[in-house]
């Protein structure tokens, strides 16, 4: 009898996403009755607006949205994301450089099918978001990591781009406010780097979903904003799923220039097709309803930023930049290795991740799932008494 022809080698070299692991381990945790914090997930504790909602109940009264659509979107959300990539962005557009996707993820998927072919490099700052690498390579690609750390605020440098940069490089990520870390790039940083990928002709994906979480009074200027020029080579990759505590619906967008945009909404005609009808309702009304609601879930992220960041400060041996963006802390806590805690003595922080689940039942997501060893990443969008009671552990543990 004739073995079976193998597994793909491509998918069984991608790894799972490393924070929705340990979010369902948590959850499983908590599950079997134990006292769980979680730190792990990107995602908003809050309902999705009442009007949002409402929105996608009246588009179920609509038979119209129970068919097929434009693969690329309704053609009124659209026209909102194109006034929001204007509002936000500084980016005008018309409505057939967008095309909705199933969630940031898709977006960021198809991004990279679009611009990398086999084998080319793709310069990747680190701290990353954990799908990054595997996205570069499911389009064949290789990234090339360029790391910043805390002294650095997380930020990479020109100079160090241009250190990374080889005859294969044709595509830079760029990330601000960030996922893990939270740091949000100057104007000034943002255009230096924008000019030097105009420069040498490289592709700028921007990954945009945090845009609209930023505290004490910084904004996260757009790539595109800062470098008009650069907009014939960049995607901004964005959505709904931050903002409007809208994860589970599952809509985001790509924008970019005509060439790359139908390319992408090529490959979603064959891949998935239109984004469920009745979400992208609700996203339109996300982003041209009332912005009160995700206004107020700001002013709540940053109290939580503030208080977190205070607290972590408290713990001998960890390090917390200040976080300008997003809803993450991404603390160095490497002073913690190589020490004894309840017995054990982690030299890695996934060692380190298990021994405070372990020992405090608080979830964390180690350093390990973004880039180099000697970090945490703890998402502050959870509830202020939990986040609170999670870091007085961590102090207990650590003391």
């Amino acid at each position: 009898m004739t073995d079976r022809a193998p597994l793909s080698r491509k998918l069984s070299a991608i790894a799972e996403s490393a924070t929705l692991k340990v979010d369902a381990k948590a959850k499983a945790l908590k599950a079997e009755g134990k006292a769980i914090i979680s730190y792990a997930a990107g995602e908003p504790d809050f309902p999705t607006p009442a009007f949002v909602v409402d929105a996608a109940a009246e588009a179920l009264q609509d038979p119209a949205n129970f068919r097929y659509t434009p693969a690329a979107g309704l053609p009124a959300l659209r026209e909102a994301i194109a006034a929001k990539t204007l509002r936000d962005s500084g980016l005008e557009i018309p409505a057939s450089r967008v095309v909705v996707t199933n969630g940031g993820k898709q977006a960021v998927y198809q991004a990279f099918q679009a611009v990398v072919n086999p084998g080319d490099e793709v310069l990747l700052p680190a701290p990353y978001w954990t799908t990054y690498p595997e996205a570069i390579r499911l389009a064949d690609g290789v990234p090339v990591e360029v790391f910043a750390g805390a002294d650095q605020d997380y930020k990479v440098t020109v100079t160090q781009l241009e250190a990374a940069r080889t005859d294969r490089t044709t595509v830079l990520v760029f990330v601000s406010p960030s996922n893990p870390t939270g740091s949000v790039y100057t104007p000034e940083e943002t255009k230096a780097i924008g000019e030097w990928a105009l420069a040498h002709g490289i592709w700028v994906i921007s990954d945009e979903i945090y845009q609209n979480l930023t505290y004490e009074g910084v904004r996260a200027a757009s790539i595109v904003e800062a470098v008009p020029e650069l907009a014939e080579q960049t995607i901004l990759v964005n959505g709904v799923a931050k903002t409007y505590a809208m994860t589970g619906w599952r809509v985001g967008w790509m924008v970019g220039p005509t060439d790359a945009i139908a390319l992408a909404a090529n490959l979603q005609s064959h891949l998935s097709s239109n984004v469920n009808n009745v979400a992208q309702r609700a996203a339109l009304a996300a982003l041209t309803g009332s912005q009160v609601e995700a206004e107020e879930m700001r002013t709540a992220f940053d109290r939580r930023r503030r208080l977190i960041v205070d607290e972590l400060a408290k713990i001998p041996g960890v390090e917390v930049p200040n976080p300008l963006g997003a809803f993450y802390a991404y603390p160095d806590v490497r002073g913690l290795l190589g020490r004894e805690w309840a017995g054990r003595t982690p030299t890695t922080t996934l060692e380190l991740a298990d021994l405070i689940l372990d020992e405090a039942e608080v979830a964390v997501v180690p350093g390990e799932a973004f880039g180099p060893s000697g970090y945490l990443r703890l998402s502050y969008a959870l509830g202020d008494d939990a986040l609170l009671e999670g870091v007085q552990r961590l102090q207990k543990l650590f003391s």
